[in-house]
């Protein structure tokens, strides 16, 4: 019983912030006013407030540009956890565009949605990375490519950092800094998740969205910790396979200490 009211209550809450700054956000969209890019780190805010989500974070975000973030990807909350704490803009697969709640989000977020099946249309979807970046807005990347269980870093495709090098060739200095980040769901009620309650966090592919969503709104009260990594410099001749190798051992070192609850 509890849990269904707190479900009532956050989704109330949501919606309701939700009509507050929509068409303040619209309009900014129509204005390329900058807040465009700032106002939707409010929203994200109180809706993890709502669910009862509490982020913590390590270290910073880069204060140079053009900036990429790779980060791990552990499930849909990964999204409203980085909003909250920079302005950022996502590259998301396309199925995305047409998720209930979470596509129209998306959308509003002004996503970067690419077709990973379609080899030939990989350059274009690298350029439009690249002007994004060139523009000064945060792109994140979740090299993975999928989600995971929460407890390890998946295999990272180094493909998908071709974005960083096209970016660097277009950018006014030749560099991009691409900032490794890692994102672990740690604590519930105050207590240490653990293996067997990560699950409630994280969200595998082959578990359907709207179910777990509404477990996690039931359950509430989840820790989630972003660890901030060293970024590296990019330039037009970097070998992706080697920004990749860099990238995957930051994210991995600083996800195990999370996980185990090292501090440095």
């Amino acid at each position: 019983m509890i849990g269904n009211a707190r479900i009532v209550l956050a989704v109330f809450f949501v919606v309701l912030v939700t009509i507050v700054l929509l068409p303040i956000h619209l309009l900014l969209l129509a204005l390329r006013h900058p807040w465009r890019t700032r106002l939707p780190k409010y929203w994200h805010r109180a809706a993890l407030w709502a669910i009862g989500i509490k982020v913590v974070t390590h270290g910073r975000i880069d204060s140079r540009r053009p900036l990429l973030v790779a980060a791990n990807h552990v499930s849909w909350l990964d999204i409203l956890v980085l909003a909250s704490v920079a302005d950022v803009t996502y590259v998301a697969k396309s199925e995305v565009r047409d998720w209930p709640v979470f596509g129209f989000l998306a959308k509003l977020q002004r996503s970067i949605f690419v077709v990973r099946e379609q080899r030939q249309r990989t350059q274009d979807q690298a350029d439009e990375i690249a002007e994004r970046l060139g523009a000064g807005e945060i792109v994140v990347l979740f090299p993975e490519g999928t989600t995971s269980d929460g407890n390890r870093l998946g295999l990272i495709k180094s493909s998908l950092f071709a974005a960083a090098t096209s970016a660097a060739t277009h950018s006014a200095g030749k560099c991009v800094h691409v900032q490794p980040v890692a994102i672990a769901y740690t604590r519930i009620q105050g207590m240490p998740m653990g293996h067997y309650h990560r699950p409630i966090a994280a969200w595998p592919g082959d578990v359907e969205l709207m179910p777990h969503l509404l477990g996690v709104l039931r359950e509430g009260a989840i820790d989630a910790e972003v660890s901030f990594g060293e970024a590296i410099d990019v330039t037009p001749g970097s070998n992706r396979k080697e920004i990749s190798a860099r990238a995957e051992r930051q994210i991995r070192l600083m996800l195990e200490d999370r996980l185990r609850g090292r501090e440095h």
